[in-house]
Parts: structure tokens; C-alpha cells; sequence
């Protein structure tokens, strides 16, 4: 599979799981069954660029035999540090950041984060997500799409 069709197979993946958890997370939010999703088109070459830059990371691990609490904490760090450097850019290009952590919502208080671009308390959920991104890489490896 080419590196774009990777990009973009990465990139849905993240819109759609964005969609599917945001709307799962809007009845606390609403209090309403509606379970509205919700995504930016910024998040696609985010999600899609993250990936495909982890995939060489990934045969490193692969072929360094990592155990898998070694690779999650590895992903966990990689996916803080995309959402900084990603965060940053978008901050400087549109003077704001879509995710920002340190805006309220809700009735909760604003959790804990690092200039609104990063929230430890995600680490666990980025922790899954990359083990995660390890199943779709090797899912995507065995894909053949056709030229034609």
C-alpha cells in the first residue's frame, strides 16, 4: 500500500474514532441522546501524518522485539509530542487549537493539561490508541489495492 493511501486510511481512522468518542461523550456533556460526534478538518493530515511517521518506529520495534508496555509508553510519548507540535502550528496559523485542554466544558473543571495543547490523564487512552495503531498497521500491510 503507498505511503498516501496509508496517510489516508490513518486519517479516517482517527476522524471516525474522533466522531464515534465525541458523540459517546456528548450525552454527559448535553444531556441529551442526540450523541453528536464532532471532528475539525484540520485533525485528517494530523492523524494521518502522526501515523505514517510512526510506522518506521514501528518496525524498530517490531524487529527489536519490544515488549508491549514498552511500545505503549513509546506511543504514548510519540502522540504527546504530535499533539504539542501539531497544537503549536495550528496555533500559530489560526490563533487557536481546536482540542485546546484549557477551556472549561461542561460543569467539570478544566483538567489538568500543558498550554491547553496536551492532558496527561489521556495517557492511558494514547497508550491503547498506539497498540492500537500497531493492529492497523499490520492490517494495512496485507492489503492490496489494485492499479487498475
Amino acid at each position: 500500500m503507498k505511503r498516501s493511501q496509508r496517510f489516508l486510511a490513518y486519517g479516517l481512522a482517527g476522524w471516525c474514532s474522533e466522531i464515534v468518542t465525541t458523540g459517546l461523550r456528548s450525552r454527559g456533556r448535553d444531556g441529551n441522546w442526540r450523541l453528536t460526534g464532532t471532528t475539525y478538518l484540520w485533525m485528517l493530515p494530523i492523524y494521518g501524518a502522526a501515523a505514517v511517521l510512526f510506522e518506521p518506529a514501528y518496525a524498530e520495534a517490531r524487529r527489536r522485539d519490544l515488549a508491549w508496555p514498552v511500545r505503549g509508553a513509546a506511543w504514548t510519548a510519540g502522540i504527546f509530542a504530535v499533539e504539542a507540535a501539531s497544537g503549536e502550528l495550528l496555533r500559530a496559523m489560526t490563533g487557536e487549537v481546536p482540542w485546546d485542554y484549557s477551556r472549561p466544558r461542561g460543569r467539570k473543571p478544566v483538567p489538568r493539561h500543558w498550554r491547553g495543547l496536551v492532558r496527561p490523564s489521556y495517557a492511558p487512552l494514547w497508550f491503547a490508541v498506539g497498540l492500537g495503531m500497531e493492529r492497523m498497521h499490520d492490517l494495512l500491510d496485507r492489503v492490496e489495492i489494485s492499479s487498475e
